[in-house]
């Protein structure tokens, strides 16, 4: 039987790229008539290596490394737009990569920032789904909000306090929206982006019925949002780490359960030096067990990933005697190994930049978040948690650290040492909650769950269309 052809088109930087890579994965489980090739766009002079991927291709996932085009490295101020030119440079590369396959090519799934590559699909008469690496929430705003900006002025819109959203169930504050749509030079960056998700025949998205009930009902309920199909198929989650991380492992070993505090901000979070030392005036002040993940800040205005501190540079930038006076209850760490610490008993509490891996991470392994956002989605994100699903603490709404502005204010060590002692809390409702919504991730994932419904519709869905 002739193979059923899907092209995916993740973004670029390893972190889509995984992702991609465990859902296309997922698909061929399911499936085995489906051969998907994955088509890499890599960032000019990348600092990633990202051909080192290419080591999970088995007989029906293959993936391309798509060649290098001369275009700039994105700019800090304006992320979403010089991403969407990169891509835009890599169509005559889709193209002939697509023109080699041998089977019957079916569709097109791209990332939600590559969107101008429906277009391609729209030239071969294929359909084009958008993989949505954030949550059906998150998703239901962007749309909605794009639909107000095509109608009116936003100006005034913006100065009001909360903002009614059909996927949310409760106004949401306007300081907790992305910064795309909040900075007025990024809005025909946010136009082109809703344009290109609106022209998608369906979206699929990391994320679970049981988690965003009320957003999913929106997409079926709202008359602005109906005429889109979404699958939440999630959660779709990264692969254990293969780094060794031997050390802090048996650190964790030797730690009470449920005891340990862990702070992490994604692969591009970090502080300048006056917020690390309230974020160690916190640890110290609440004594509770801790492994910390500290980066050394990226160059303001560049968007290069932190690097590690070496020991003097940590001694630096650490209140004077700070290592030394919480050595028996600590690690402060560069790089951490997220999923491994995650998925440790000893893990209590993830003081998090609550990115949506990260979210569904935490959720996965039953640990209860303190939101601490930075960029990107990551303030409607920690809203989400706080006020709409009530599964995390609260440190920070509205914190932003923007690449080319810095941050908008210092979080004192209180606001921190309250989230770190409320995200330990053992009898607490959020707790309590985390660990059902723990058990139902995985549940849908089984035979009749939700996703596990979802991916068939979805299936259905492509090989219906040759």
């Amino acid at each position: 039987m002739k193979k059923i052809e899907v092209v995916f088109i993740p973004s670029p930087g390893v972190g889509h790229l995984i992702s991609t890579l465990e859902f296309a994965n997922l698909l061929i489980n399911r499936n085995n008539r489906l051969n998907i090739t994955v088509l890499v766009i890599n960032f000019p002079k990348t600092v990633e290596k990202q051909t080192n991927y290419s080591l999970t291709e088995s007989e029906n996932l293959h993936v391309i490394n798509l060649p290098q085009t001369t275009t700039h490295v994105p700019s800090t101020s304006d992320v979403g737009n010089s991403i969407s030119a990169l891509v835009e440079t890599q169509k005559s590369n889709v193209k002939q990569a697509v023109s080699n396959l041998t089977g019957t090519l079916a569709a097109f799934v791209v990332d939600m920032f590559c969107t101008t590559m429906i277009d391609v699909a729209n030239e071969l008469g294929v359909p084009s789904l958008v993989f949505f690496t954030s949550g059906v929430a998150f998703l239901g705003l962007m749309l909605h909000l794009h639909t107000i900006w095509e109608q009116q002025d936003t100006e005034l819109l913006l100065q009001q306090d909360e903002l009614d959203i059909p996927s949310f169930a409760n106004p949401v504050a306007t300081n907790t929206l992305p910064t795309l749509v909040l900075r007025k030079e990024w809005e025909s960056s946010f136009i082109k982006y809703g344009n290109g998700l609106k022209k998608a025949s369906g979206i699929i998205v990391n994320s679970f019925h049981e988690l965003e009930p009320h957003a999913v009902r929106s997409f079926l309920e709202d008359p602005t949002l109906r005429d889109l199909p979404i699958y939440p198929v999630g959660p779709i989650l990264n692969p254990k780490s293969n780094v060794d991380s031997d050390d802090v492992i048996k650190w964790l070993d030797d730690q009470p359960p449920s005891s340990v505090v862990f702070l992490c901000f994604g692969s591009m979070g970090t502080f300048d030096e006056e917020q690390v030392r309230e974020i160690a005036l916190a640890i110290e002040r609440s004594g509770v067990r801790f492994l910390w993940s500290l980066r050394k800040p990226q160059p303001q205005g560049t968007m290069v990933p932190p690097s590690d501190y070496t020991l003097s540079q940590m001694l630096e930038v650490l209140p004077e005697g700070f290592l030394d006076r919480t050595a028996n209850i600590g690690r402060v760490i560069g790089w951490a190994p997220q999923v491994q610490v995650l998925a440790h008993q000893a893990t209590g509490g993830f003081v998090s930049h609550c990115g949506w891996n990260s979210t569904l991470e935490s959720i996965y392994y039953g640990v209860p978040i303190a939101t601490w956002p930075l960029f990107a989605e990551q303030q409607t994100n920690a809203f989400e948690l706080v006020r709409e699903l009530k599964i995390a603490v609260e440190i920070a709404l509205d914190y932003r650290l923007e690449f080319d502005i810095g941050r908008n204010y210092l979080l004192d060590a209180d606001k921190i040492e309250r989230g770190i002692r409320g995200v330990l809390d053992k009898d607490g409702e959020v707790r309590k909650k985390v660990k059902e919504m723990s058990q139902k991730s995985r549940n849908v994932l089984l035979e009749g769950g939700s996703s596990y419904t979802y991916l068939g519709q979805l299936i259905d869905y492509i090989t219906n269309q040759v």
